[in-house]
C-alpha cells in the first residue's frame, strides 16, 4: 500500500503556535548554517545559491544581504500570482539571511579534500533536514516555494516542469555571473528532494483529523 500524503498547506497560526514557531525557527536557522557549510565545502553550490554568489561578486553586500534581496524580489513575483505571504515566508527572508552570515563568520575554510566533502554532505543533509523542518511548521511557504506553486496554479503546468525550469534559469544565470558550479550542484540536485520527503513524516505538524487519515 502507497504511503499517504502528509498535507503541508498553511494552518491558522493559532493552532499549537508556540510548536510550530520554535521548529519554525530552528528550520531556518539550521537552513542557513547548512548553506555556509556548503559555500565553505568549496565543491559547488545549489542553484539558487549559485545565483547568491555570483551577484556578490557584483554587489558589495554579504551573502547573507543577496539571499534577503533575492527574497524581496522573488516575493514582488507573487503579486500577478495572487500569493499570500505568511509568518513563515517573511521569516525565511530575515533568519536564514542573518543565520548563513553568521555561520560563514564562525566557519572556518577546510583544509583538506576529506574535509570539504564532509562540509558538503552534511550540508545536504542538513539542509535535507531543514526544508522539511520549515516547511512542516505549515506557517507559510518560502518566498521561492511559493513562486513555483503560485506558477503551478496560474500555469496549470507540473510542479517538476516549473520546479525545474526555476532551478535551470537560476543556475545559468548564477553561473554567468561567476557562481561556483561542481559536483556538490550535481549531488545537491539529485538528494535534496528524497532527503527533504525522507525527513518530512518527522516533524510535519498534522491536525488530530490529518492523523487519523493516515492510520
Amino acid at each position: 500500500m502507497a504511503s499517504p500524503t502528509i498535507p503541508l498547506h498553511p494552518l491558522p497560526v493559532a493552532d499549537r503556535p508556540l510548536r510550530r514557531l520554535s521548529q519554525l525557527l530552528a528550520g531556518l536557522l539550521l537552513y542557513g548554517a547548512s548553506m555556509a557549510l556548503m559555500i565553505r565545502a568549496g565543491l559547488g553550490l545549489d542553484p539558487w545559491d549559485v545565483l547568491h554568489e555570483g551577484l556578490t561578486r557584483h554587489i558589495p553586500v554579504s551573502f547573507g544581504t543577496v539571499t534577503a534581496i533575492t527574497g524581496v524580489i522573488v516575493l514582488l513575483g507573487w503579486i500577478p500570482l495572487r500569493q499570500r505571504p505568511g509568518i513563515g515566508t517573511v521569516a525565511n527572508v530575515v533568519l536564514i539571511a542573518v543565520a548563513v552570515d553568521a555561520s560563514l563568520y564562525l566557519l572556518p575554510a577546510p583544509s583538506s579534500w576529506w574535509l570539504r566533502a564532509v562540509f558538503l554532505v552534511s550540508a545536504i543533509v542538513l539542509n535535507g533536514l531543514a526544508t522539511a523542518a520549515y516547511i512542516g511548521a505549515r506557517l507559510g511557504p518560502g518566498p521561492r516555494d511559493g513562486l513555483m506553486t503560485g506558477l503551478c496554479a496560474r500555469t496549470g503546468w507540473s510542479i517538476r516542469l516549473v520546479r525545474t525550469g526555476i532551478e535551470i534559469t537560476v543556475l545559468a544565470v548564477g553561473f554567468l555571473l561567476g557562481g561556483t558550479i561542481g559536483i556538490g550542484t550535481l549531488l545537491y540536485a539529485i538528494t535534496i528532494g528524497p532527503l527533504a520527503q525522507f525527513f518530512v513524516p518527522f516533524v510535519a505538524l498534522r491536525t488530530p483529523a490529518e492523523w487519523k487519515t493516515e492510520r
